[in-house]
C-alpha cells in the first residue's frame, strides 16, 4: 500500500525565454529562439511531476488575487478550493536560460512570503495524511510559513507524517544564521535532498561525500540523505548504506526544475515501498528524461 504524499510550499508562475548568452546590452532588444509561460515553483514542478506519474498526493499553497493567481488554481482543480487567496500580485519569475544550461531568475515576492502554519494545517486532511511523507520545499521564499517550520515539524510529527525537505538556495546566500537555522531544521527531517552546491555550502565542505558526511551527524540516525549532481546523477546515504548512481547521457532542453521533478519521483518510490537505491534511481531517471524534452515528458 502506497504511501500518502504532501507538498507544502511555493506554487508561481514561471516565464521562461531564452537561450541567450549572459548580458544583453542595456537598453537593447534581444530575440530568443524559445519562450513559455508555465506552472513554476517548487511546489508546482513536483504536483505538475506526482499528476504525469499519476500519484495521488495532497499539495498546500497559496496564490495571489490576479489571472495568474486563477490560471494557477485552474491547473490543480482538484486541490485548489483549499488555497488560500491573498491580497497581492501573484508570484512570478522570468527565467532566462543559458546555452550552458544553466539559467537566471528574476522572482517577485507575491504570495508566497505570505503563507502561514494555520493555513497549511487548514489545507491538509490529516486522516488521509496519516503515515505519509510531507515534502517542504520554496524555504527560502515562504517567509511566514519558513518562520514556523520548527511547530509545523512537530505537527506533522504528532500525526506519524515523515518530513522531507528540499531548501532551494536562500537569496541572500549562506550566511552563518541561514546555516544555523537550517542545520536546525535539518535535526527534524527524515529525507533531505539538496542539490551539490547547496550541500557543500551548507556544510562548508568541498565536495559531496564530506557533505554528506557531515549532514549524517546532523540528522537523526535513520535518516535519508539525497545529493542531485544534475548530469553527474546522485550520491545517497541511508544507515551507512551509500548510493552513487549516474545520469543517462542526454542533450538538456530545459533544466528548470529538475531538482523538483527528481524529488516528486524519488518520493514517489519511497512512498510505493521501493528500496532506496532504486528510488534513487527513479528520480534520476524521471529528472533526466524531463530536462531533454519539450514539451516537458515525464516518463
Amino acid at each position: 500500500m502506497r504511501r500518502p504524499l504532501i507538498v507544502i510550499g511555493n506554487v508561481n508562475v514561471d516565464i521562461i525565454v531564452g537561450p541567450y548568452q549572459p548580458w544583453p546590452q542595456p537598453g537593447t532588444e534581444a530575440l530568443v529562439d524559445h519562450g513559455e509561460v508555465r506552472v513554476g515553483g517548487a511546489a508546482g514542478n513536483v504536483a505538475l511531476t506526482w499528476n504525469a506519474l499519476k500519484v495521488p498526493y495532497q499539495i498546500a499553497a497559496n496564490t495571489g488575487d490576479d489571472h495568474f493567481g486563477h490560471w494557477l488554481r485552474e491547473t490543480f482543480p482538484a486541490h485548489a478550493d483549499k488555497w488560500p487567496i491573498a491580497k497581492t500580485p501573484t508570484t512570478f519569475s522570468v527565467g532566462v536560460t543559458h546555452p550552458d544550461g544553466e539559467r537566471t531568475f528574476f522572482t517577485i515576492p507575491g504570495h508566497m512570503p505570505v503563507l502561514t502554519l494555520d493555513q497549511v494545517k487548514g489545507m491538509i486532511d490529516v486522516d488521509a495524511a496519516k503515515d505519509g511523507i510531507a515534502l517542504l520545499v520554496g524555504s527560502y521564499l515562504t517567509d511566514a510559513l519558513t518562520a514556523d517550520y520548527q511547530p509545523l515539524f512537530a505537527w506533522l510529527k504528532a500525526r506519524g507524517i515523515a518530513v522531507a525537505l528540499d531548501t532551494g538556495w536562500p537569496i541572500a546566500g549562506w550566511t552563518p544564521q541561514i546555516i544555523a537555522t537550517t542545520r536546525g531544521w535539518i535535526r527534524h527531517c527524515d529525507h533531505l535532498l539538496l542539490n551539490e552546491v547547496e550541500a557543500t555550502a551548507l556544510t562548508g565542505t568541498t565536495t559531496v561525500a564530506a557533505a554528506i558526511d557531515t549532514l549524517a551527524t546532523l540528522m537523526p540516525a535513520d535518516a535519508y540523505i539525497v545529493v542531485k549532481s544534475g548530469p553527474a546523477g546522485a550520491v545517497g546515504r541511508h544507515q551507512g548504506q551509500r548510493v552513487n548512481l549516474p545520469a543517462p547521457k542526454v542533450t538538456p532542453v530545459d533544466t528548470i526544475g529538475a531538482g523538483d521533478v527528481f524529488d516528486a519521483a524519488y518520493l514517489a518510490e519511497i512512498s510505493a515501498g521501493s528500496s532506496f537505491s532504486d528510488a534513487v534511481a527513479a528520480g534520476i531517471r524521471t529528472a533526466s528524461r524531463a530536462v531533454a524534452t519539450l514539451p516537458r515528458q515525464y516518463t
